[in-house]
Protein backbone atom coordinates (compact mmCIF):
# COMPACT_ATOMS: atom_id res chain seq x y z
CA UNK A 1 0.00 0.00 0.00
CA UNK A 2 1.07 3.57 -0.64
CA UNK A 3 2.17 5.27 2.58
CA UNK A 4 -0.85 7.33 3.71
CA UNK A 5 0.08 8.24 7.28
CA UNK A 6 2.53 11.03 8.09
CA UNK A 7 3.54 10.86 11.75
CA UNK A 8 5.98 13.71 11.16
CA UNK A 9 2.93 15.94 10.74
CA UNK A 10 1.69 15.32 14.30
CA UNK A 11 1.93 18.49 16.37
CA UNK A 12 2.34 16.58 19.67
CA UNK A 13 2.99 12.87 20.03
CA UNK A 14 0.18 10.88 21.70
CA UNK A 15 0.72 9.29 25.10
CA UNK A 16 -0.06 5.75 26.22
CA UNK A 17 -3.46 6.94 27.46
CA UNK A 18 -4.45 8.51 24.13
CA UNK A 19 -7.08 7.00 21.84
CA UNK A 20 -4.13 5.60 19.91
CA UNK A 21 -0.76 5.60 21.66
CA UNK A 22 2.45 6.53 19.87
CA UNK A 23 3.32 2.85 19.63
CA UNK A 24 -0.06 1.98 18.10
CA UNK A 25 0.28 4.84 15.59
CA UNK A 26 3.72 3.63 14.60
CA UNK A 27 2.38 0.10 14.25
CA UNK A 28 -0.46 1.39 12.05
CA UNK A 29 2.08 3.10 9.77
CA UNK A 30 4.11 -0.08 9.50
CA UNK A 31 1.01 -2.16 8.80
CA UNK A 32 -0.23 0.32 6.17
CA UNK A 33 3.14 0.17 4.43
CA UNK A 34 3.20 -3.61 4.15
CA UNK A 35 -0.45 -4.61 3.75
CA UNK A 36 -1.62 -5.90 0.37
CA UNK A 37 -4.51 -4.28 -1.50
CA UNK A 38 -6.55 -7.46 -0.95
CA UNK A 39 -5.96 -7.47 2.82
CA UNK A 40 -6.55 -3.72 3.08
CA UNK A 41 -9.97 -4.26 1.50
CA UNK A 42 -10.71 -6.80 4.24
CA UNK A 43 -9.73 -4.28 6.93
CA UNK A 44 -12.02 -1.69 5.36
CA UNK A 45 -14.77 -4.31 5.18
CA UNK A 46 -14.48 -4.66 8.96
CA UNK A 47 -14.73 -0.88 9.32
CA UNK A 48 -17.99 -1.10 7.35
CA UNK A 49 -19.45 -3.28 10.10
CA UNK A 50 -19.80 0.05 11.93
CA UNK A 51 -20.27 2.34 8.92
CA UNK A 52 -22.42 0.52 6.40
CA UNK A 53 -23.84 1.84 3.14
CA UNK A 54 -27.15 -0.01 3.63
CA UNK A 55 -29.85 -0.60 6.22
CA UNK A 56 -32.07 -3.49 7.19
CA UNK A 57 -35.70 -3.29 6.11
CA UNK A 58 -38.92 -3.69 8.03
CA UNK A 59 -39.54 -6.95 6.17
CA UNK A 60 -42.28 -7.89 8.65
CA UNK A 61 -44.78 -6.02 10.81
CA UNK A 62 -47.01 -7.16 13.68
CA UNK A 63 -49.70 -7.88 11.08
CA UNK A 64 -47.63 -10.87 9.90
CA UNK A 65 -48.55 -12.64 13.14
CA UNK A 66 -52.04 -11.27 13.60
CA UNK A 67 -51.24 -8.88 16.43
CA UNK A 68 -54.04 -6.37 16.96
CA UNK A 69 -54.19 -2.71 17.92
CA UNK A 70 -50.55 -1.86 17.17
CA UNK A 71 -49.52 1.58 15.97
CA UNK A 72 -46.57 3.47 14.56
CA UNK A 73 -44.91 5.81 17.05
CA UNK A 74 -42.40 8.62 16.67
CA UNK A 75 -40.18 10.29 19.24
CA UNK A 76 -36.70 11.76 19.64
CA UNK A 77 -33.41 10.54 21.01
CA UNK A 78 -31.92 12.57 23.82
CA UNK A 79 -29.92 14.58 21.27
CA UNK A 80 -32.89 15.12 18.95
CA UNK A 81 -32.42 12.35 16.37
CA UNK A 82 -35.88 11.25 15.12
CA UNK A 83 -36.71 7.63 16.00
CA UNK A 84 -39.49 5.47 14.54
CA UNK A 85 -41.09 2.52 16.29
CA UNK A 86 -44.11 0.38 17.05
CA UNK A 87 -46.29 0.19 20.10
CA UNK A 88 -47.97 -3.23 20.33
CA UNK A 89 -50.48 -3.83 23.13
CA UNK A 90 -50.77 -7.18 24.87
CA UNK A 91 -53.05 -9.78 23.33
CA UNK A 92 -56.62 -9.15 24.41
CA UNK A 93 -55.96 -5.54 25.37
CA UNK A 94 -53.37 -3.28 26.90
CA UNK A 95 -51.86 -4.52 30.17
CA UNK A 96 -49.88 -2.71 32.87
CA UNK A 97 -46.54 -4.26 31.81
CA UNK A 98 -44.23 -2.89 29.09
CA UNK A 99 -41.12 -4.35 27.43
CA UNK A 100 -38.83 -1.87 25.64
CA UNK A 101 -37.12 -3.71 22.77
CA UNK A 102 -33.64 -2.54 21.60
CA UNK A 103 -32.39 -4.35 18.50
CA UNK A 104 -28.95 -5.47 17.33
CA UNK A 105 -26.61 -4.30 14.55
CA UNK A 106 -27.07 -4.37 11.51
CA UNK A 107 -30.76 -5.05 12.01
CA UNK A 108 -34.01 -3.17 12.48
CA UNK A 109 -36.83 -3.57 14.97
CA UNK A 110 -38.21 -6.28 12.63
CA UNK A 111 -34.96 -8.25 12.51
CA UNK A 112 -32.74 -9.10 9.54
CA UNK A 113 -33.45 -10.27 6.00
CA UNK A 114 -30.30 -12.07 4.90
CA UNK A 115 -32.54 -14.61 3.15
CA UNK A 116 -33.57 -11.84 0.71
CA UNK A 117 -30.12 -11.60 -0.89
CA UNK A 118 -27.57 -8.82 -1.21
CA UNK A 119 -26.53 -6.63 0.47
CA UNK A 120 -27.83 -8.33 3.63
CA UNK A 121 -26.72 -11.85 2.75
CA UNK A 122 -23.12 -10.61 2.87
CA UNK A 123 -23.44 -10.89 6.64
CA UNK A 124 -25.28 -14.22 6.58
CA UNK A 125 -28.00 -15.54 4.25
CA UNK A 126 -30.56 -16.16 7.00
CA UNK A 127 -33.60 -14.44 8.44
CA UNK A 128 -33.65 -13.12 11.99
CA UNK A 129 -37.24 -12.64 13.12
CA UNK A 130 -37.78 -10.22 15.98
CA UNK A 131 -41.50 -9.83 15.26
CA UNK A 132 -42.27 -13.40 16.36
CA UNK A 133 -40.46 -12.55 19.60
CA UNK A 134 -42.81 -9.61 20.07
CA UNK A 135 -45.70 -12.03 19.45
CA UNK A 136 -44.42 -14.26 22.27
CA UNK A 137 -44.31 -11.21 24.56
CA UNK A 138 -47.77 -9.91 23.69
CA UNK A 139 -49.28 -13.40 23.97
CA UNK A 140 -47.80 -13.57 27.48
CA UNK A 141 -49.50 -10.33 28.53
CA UNK A 142 -46.80 -7.76 27.80
CA UNK A 143 -47.13 -4.56 25.83
CA UNK A 144 -44.11 -3.99 23.56
CA UNK A 145 -42.39 -0.81 22.43
CA UNK A 146 -39.91 -1.60 19.64
CA UNK A 147 -38.01 1.04 17.69
CA UNK A 148 -35.20 1.50 15.20
CA UNK A 149 -31.94 2.80 16.63
CA UNK A 150 -30.32 5.71 14.75
CA UNK A 151 -28.87 4.80 11.36
CA UNK A 152 -31.02 1.65 11.35
CA UNK A 153 -34.42 0.80 9.91
CA UNK A 154 -36.60 3.89 9.46
CA UNK A 155 -35.02 6.11 12.13
CA UNK A 156 -32.98 9.20 11.41
CA UNK A 157 -29.42 9.40 10.15
CA UNK A 158 -26.87 10.79 12.62
CA UNK A 159 -23.12 10.96 13.29
CA UNK A 160 -22.38 10.71 9.54
CA UNK A 161 -23.86 7.21 9.53
CA UNK A 162 -21.35 5.84 12.04
CA UNK A 163 -22.42 3.26 14.61
CA UNK A 164 -20.62 3.63 17.93
CA UNK A 165 -21.78 0.25 19.33
CA UNK A 166 -23.45 2.14 22.15
CA UNK A 167 -21.20 5.17 22.45
CA UNK A 168 -23.58 7.21 20.28
CA UNK A 169 -26.73 5.11 20.47
CA UNK A 170 -27.11 5.38 24.26
CA UNK A 171 -28.89 8.66 23.54
CA UNK A 172 -31.65 6.65 21.84
CA UNK A 173 -32.09 4.45 24.94
CA UNK A 174 -32.42 7.62 27.03
CA UNK A 175 -34.86 9.09 24.51
CA UNK A 176 -37.19 6.10 24.50
CA UNK A 177 -37.22 5.90 28.30
CA UNK A 178 -38.05 9.62 28.53
CA UNK A 179 -40.83 9.09 25.99
CA UNK A 180 -42.26 6.23 28.06
CA UNK A 181 -41.99 8.11 31.35
CA UNK A 182 -43.75 11.18 29.93
CA UNK A 183 -46.54 9.21 28.24
CA UNK A 184 -49.92 9.38 30.04
CA UNK A 185 -50.46 5.59 29.85
CA UNK A 186 -47.03 4.04 29.28
CA UNK A 187 -45.55 6.06 32.13
CA UNK A 188 -47.75 4.17 34.60
CA UNK A 189 -46.62 0.72 33.43
CA UNK A 190 -44.07 -1.62 34.97
CA UNK A 191 -41.06 -1.63 32.62
CA UNK A 192 -38.59 -4.31 31.51
CA UNK A 193 -35.76 -3.91 29.00
CA UNK A 194 -34.93 -6.32 26.19
CA UNK A 195 -31.60 -5.03 24.87
CA UNK A 196 -29.47 -7.19 22.64
CA UNK A 197 -25.98 -6.95 21.10
CA UNK A 198 -25.40 -3.33 20.02
CA UNK A 199 -28.73 -2.44 21.61
CA UNK A 200 -27.45 -3.99 24.84
CA UNK A 201 -24.16 -2.09 24.70
CA UNK A 202 -26.19 1.08 24.14
CA UNK A 203 -28.40 0.27 27.12
CA UNK A 204 -25.36 -0.29 29.35
CA UNK A 205 -23.94 3.14 28.44
CA UNK A 206 -27.34 4.78 28.97
CA UNK A 207 -27.67 3.22 32.44
CA UNK A 208 -24.10 4.27 33.26
CA UNK A 209 -24.72 7.88 32.23
CA UNK A 210 -28.30 8.19 33.53
CA UNK A 211 -28.76 5.63 36.33
CA UNK A 212 -31.58 7.75 37.79
CA UNK A 213 -33.66 7.28 34.64
CA UNK A 214 -33.54 3.49 34.88
CA UNK A 215 -33.92 2.98 38.65
CA UNK A 216 -37.54 1.90 38.21
CA UNK A 217 -36.79 -0.81 35.60
CA UNK A 218 -37.92 -4.19 36.95
CA UNK A 219 -35.47 -6.38 35.00
CA UNK A 220 -33.42 -6.65 31.82
CA UNK A 221 -32.89 -9.32 29.18
CA UNK A 222 -29.40 -8.80 27.77
CA UNK A 223 -28.70 -11.29 24.96
CA UNK A 224 -25.55 -11.53 22.85
CA UNK A 225 -23.73 -8.44 24.15
CA UNK A 226 -20.14 -8.50 22.78
CA UNK A 227 -16.96 -6.49 23.06
CA UNK A 228 -15.79 -5.20 19.70
CA UNK A 229 -12.20 -6.23 20.42
CA UNK A 230 -13.46 -9.80 20.65
CA UNK A 231 -15.55 -9.53 17.48
CA UNK A 232 -12.78 -7.92 15.47
CA UNK A 233 -10.22 -10.40 16.78
CA UNK A 234 -12.44 -13.27 15.65
CA UNK A 235 -13.26 -11.67 12.27
CA UNK A 236 -9.62 -10.84 11.55
CA UNK A 237 -8.56 -14.43 12.18
CA UNK A 238 -11.29 -15.75 9.90
CA UNK A 239 -10.16 -13.30 7.19
CA UNK A 240 -6.43 -13.83 7.76
CA UNK A 241 -5.68 -10.18 8.63
CA UNK A 242 -5.08 -10.42 12.38
CA UNK A 243 -1.61 -8.87 11.90
CA UNK A 244 -3.23 -5.52 11.03
CA UNK A 245 -5.39 -4.67 14.05
CA UNK A 246 -3.69 -1.38 14.92
CA UNK A 247 -4.37 -0.32 11.34
CA UNK A 248 -8.00 -1.34 11.89
CA UNK A 249 -8.24 0.95 14.94
CA UNK A 250 -6.69 3.77 12.91
CA UNK A 251 -9.20 3.29 10.09
CA UNK A 252 -12.11 3.16 12.56
CA UNK A 253 -11.00 6.55 13.90
CA UNK A 254 -10.59 7.93 10.37
CA UNK A 255 -14.16 6.82 9.60
CA UNK A 256 -15.41 8.84 12.58
CA UNK A 257 -15.83 5.90 14.92
CA UNK A 258 -14.19 4.34 17.95
CA UNK A 259 -11.36 1.94 18.60
CA UNK A 260 -11.93 -1.67 19.59
CA UNK A 261 -11.13 -0.97 23.24
CA UNK A 262 -13.35 2.11 23.40
CA UNK A 263 -16.31 -0.08 22.33
CA UNK A 264 -16.07 -2.34 25.38
CA UNK A 265 -19.30 -2.86 27.34
CA UNK A 266 -17.34 -3.76 30.49
CA UNK A 267 -16.53 -0.04 30.85
CA UNK A 268 -20.22 0.73 31.41
CA UNK A 269 -21.66 -2.02 33.62
CA UNK A 270 -21.13 -0.57 37.09
CA UNK A 271 -24.67 0.84 37.46
CA UNK A 272 -26.57 -2.21 36.22
CA UNK A 273 -28.38 -3.24 39.38
CA UNK A 274 -31.68 -4.75 38.13
CA UNK A 275 -32.16 -8.53 37.74
CA UNK A 276 -30.58 -9.63 34.47
CA UNK A 277 -30.80 -12.59 32.10
CA UNK A 278 -28.05 -12.93 29.46
CA UNK A 279 -27.72 -15.60 26.80
CA UNK A 280 -24.78 -16.17 24.49
CA UNK A 281 -23.61 -18.64 21.83
CA UNK A 282 -20.92 -20.58 23.67
CA UNK A 283 -18.86 -21.49 20.59
CA UNK A 284 -19.70 -18.33 18.61
CA UNK A 285 -17.53 -18.21 15.47
CA UNK A 286 -17.78 -14.41 15.40
CA UNK A 287 -16.93 -13.71 19.06
CA UNK A 288 -14.18 -15.07 21.29
CA UNK A 289 -16.60 -16.90 23.56
CA UNK A 290 -17.04 -18.19 26.18
CA UNK A 291 -14.35 -15.88 27.56
CA UNK A 292 -15.68 -12.58 26.17
CA UNK A 293 -19.27 -13.01 27.34
CA UNK A 294 -18.23 -14.39 30.71
CA UNK A 295 -15.90 -11.42 31.31
CA UNK A 296 -18.69 -8.93 30.62
CA UNK A 297 -21.21 -10.87 32.70
CA UNK A 298 -18.79 -11.01 35.64
CA UNK A 299 -18.51 -7.20 35.79
CA UNK A 300 -22.29 -6.69 36.13
CA UNK A 301 -23.09 -6.00 39.80
CA UNK A 302 -26.73 -7.18 39.74
CA UNK A 303 -27.47 -9.31 42.78
CA UNK A 304 -29.65 -11.56 40.64
CA UNK A 305 -28.18 -12.45 37.26
CA UNK A 306 -28.12 -15.51 35.03
CA UNK A 307 -26.00 -16.46 32.00
CA UNK A 308 -27.41 -19.12 29.68
CA UNK A 309 -25.16 -20.73 27.06
CA UNK A 310 -26.58 -21.74 23.66
CA UNK A 311 -24.66 -24.87 22.75
CA UNK A 312 -24.33 -27.11 19.71
CA UNK A 313 -23.88 -24.27 17.21
CA UNK A 314 -21.34 -21.65 16.13
CA UNK A 315 -23.93 -19.45 14.38
CA UNK A 316 -24.55 -16.13 16.12
CA UNK A 317 -27.06 -14.89 13.53
CA UNK A 318 -29.06 -18.01 12.73
CA UNK A 319 -29.16 -19.52 16.21
CA UNK A 320 -28.24 -16.75 18.67
CA UNK A 321 -30.62 -13.98 17.63
CA UNK A 322 -33.44 -16.44 16.89
CA UNK A 323 -33.11 -18.22 20.26
CA UNK A 324 -36.01 -16.42 21.95
CA UNK A 325 -38.20 -16.77 18.87
CA UNK A 326 -37.72 -20.54 18.85
CA UNK A 327 -37.60 -21.26 22.58
CA UNK A 328 -39.37 -18.52 24.55
CA UNK A 329 -39.93 -20.45 27.78
CA UNK A 330 -36.82 -19.42 29.75
CA UNK A 331 -37.09 -15.76 28.79
CA UNK A 332 -40.80 -15.54 29.59
CA UNK A 333 -40.29 -17.29 32.92
CA UNK A 334 -37.61 -14.72 33.83
CA UNK A 335 -39.85 -11.79 32.85
CA UNK A 336 -42.85 -13.27 34.67
CA UNK A 337 -40.86 -13.70 37.86
CA UNK A 338 -40.11 -9.96 38.00
CA UNK A 339 -43.05 -8.37 36.18
CA UNK A 340 -46.10 -10.30 37.39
Amino acid sequence: MEHQINLDGIENQPTNTARMSKEMMENAVDQMNRISEEDYAKIMGMVKVCKREWRSLLHKTPDDYGMKGWEDIYFQADDGVPLNGWYIPAKGGESDKLVIFNHALPMSRAGFQGHMGEPWSGFEAVEIDFVIQMKHLTDAGYNVLAYDIRNHGQSGTANDGMCGIGLLEWRDCVGVKKYVDAHPRLGKMKVALYSQCMGGCSQYVAIDKRPDLFENVACMCSPLVPSMRSIYNAFSKLLGVNDYLDLLDFELIRAGGFTRDEMDPKLYTKNIKMPLLMWQVKDDAWVENPGDAQATFDTIPSKEKHLHWIEGTTHRFKDGYNYFGRTPEKVLAFLDSHMK
